[in-house]
């Protein structure tokens, strides 16, 4: 089992605080878990860069309320806001199905199933982690590992509101646009619970089922 901890709407390195903190617990022992949350606006730079992608000063960033962070998760520039699911999950990966990328398989498969769930066809695209419609990306995947337990995770864009991607260049990909549950479902009234609610039960079934293709991506 997994354990499941909403930590509402909390600022980004609050959050990295507890995950830290409970990386340090599941390597000894303790319960693999997942953090739902939500963030202040914030943007992120991944361990592949992305600083020059970066459309704003720090002065004017700071002047707007925007943090800027650097982290150790995989990949490029980024950013959360209010109306984005941002999952983190703290799992010793030794114990999937797959490894690191029979992992990140599953988490993609996570959000494809919870985008069904909403009418919304979403699908990957090869050789780019995340969740896309197209050229427009539904969901970000930047994984960190230490010691064999994960941490950092996923960002699932929900609501309407996507203007901060305005201020980058969605991971560094120029053809790359940010599109969400509401814009493609065409429902504005699409709570974050609701979501919420549907992507907690497809990771629990897949973390208990992983499907035949997360054991062959690691292959």
């Amino acid at each position: 089992m997994v354990a499941i901890i909403d930590l509402g709407r909390m600022p980004y390195g609050q959050a990295l605080d507890i995950q830290l903190a409970r990386h340090e617990e599941v390597r000894r022992g303790a319960e693999d878990t997942l953090f739902l949350v939500e963030h202040p606006p914030v943007i992120t730079l991944g361990r592949n860069g992305g600083r020059e992608h970066l459309h704003l000063g720090e002065d004017e960033l700071a002047r707007r309320g925007i943090e800027l962070v650097q982290t150790e998760r995989g990949g490029n520039i980024t950013c959360h806001f209010p109306g984005q699911l941002v999952g983190y999950p703290i799992v010793r990966i030794g114990r999937q199905s797959g490894g690191l990328r029979g992992f990140v398989h599953l988490l993609e498969e996570t959000v494809m199933r919870t985008a069904a769930a909403f009418g919304v066809t979403a699908d990957r695209r090869p050789g780019f982690p995340g969740v896309w419609i197209g050229h427009g990306k539904l969901c970000s995947i930047g994984l960190g590992v230490r010691r064999w337990v994960t941490f950092h995770g996923f960002a699932l864009n929900v609501g309407r509101d996507l203007s901060l991607f305005q201020a980058i260049t969605l991971c560094g990909l120029s053809d790359a646009r940010p599109t969400s549950l509401s814009r493609e479902g065409n429902d504005d009234a699409l709570s974050l619970q609701e979501v919420k609610d549907v992507c907690v039960r497809e990771f629990r079934n897949l973390i208990a089922h992983p499907p035949v293709a997360a054991r062959q991506a690691a292959q």
